[in-house]
This record gives structure tokens, C-alpha cells and sequence, in this order.
């Protein structure tokens, strides 16, 4: 299974574009930060990820807030056939809840 949930700030956005099929998309960089448990030891995460958002889901992402903060559900790919880097492509996103999974910021 390829599916990543993190709760991230919108630290950088493209405008909306059209890729050569018609279908937009909107390229953004995700900024994470919390605290895991690893080993039973408190440990600082913090990290930037691509991310993009295709289609319908395109539009209401170029609308979210820059500098917002949101639940982001999706799957790592590469960001190219050749390439070694990963994108976040974003299926959905919302509102963070109060419940473990925003504390924790990643699942």
C-alpha cells in the first residue's frame, strides 16, 4: 500500500497549470513538523515536501490558504520515469481535527 497522511503547512504554491492532457494541476512545497516517539524516545521531525495536486482536487487546493495548515492525504511517487525524488501527490485534504493523528502530524 502507497498511501501518506501528514498534517503540513502550505509553505510555497505554483499557480494552476494545464498539463498537455487539459488536466490541472498545482505544484506547492508542504512544510511538516511534530513530535514522534521512536524507540521510546521523544524525537523532533521536521521536513519539506513536494507536493501536487491534479484535478479536481487542483482547483480547491489553489484556493486553500498559503500558510495554512491541513490534513493531506495521498501517495509518494516519483516525481519523474527517470528520476530518484519523490512527490506527494494529494489526493485530499482538510482541516486538521484535534484527535492523536494532528498531535502526532503524520501517520
Amino acid at each position: 500500500m502507497n498511501q501518506l497522511q501528514i498534517v503540513a503547512t502550505i509553505a510555497e504554491r505554483e499557480i494552476l497549470r494545464y498539463s498537455p492532457a487539459g488536466i490541472p494541476i498545482v505544484s506547492a512545497v508542504l512544510v511538516h513538523s511534530s513530535q514522534q516517539m521512536e524507540a521510546g524516545v521523544a524525537r523532533l521531525t521536521e521536513f519539506e515536501i513536494a507536493a501536487m495536486a491534479a484535478g479536481e482536487i487542483s482547483g480547491r487546493f489553489d484556493r486553500a490558504e498559503l500558510g495554512g495548515t491541513y490534513r493531506f492525504t495521498g501517495f509518494l511517487a516519483r516525481k519523474s520515469r527517470n528520476s530518484k525524488s519523490l512527490v506527494f501527490h494529494l489526493t485530499d485534504f482538510e482541516e486538521p481535527h484535534s484527535d492523536t493523528g494532528a498531535k502526532n502530524g503524520i501517520r
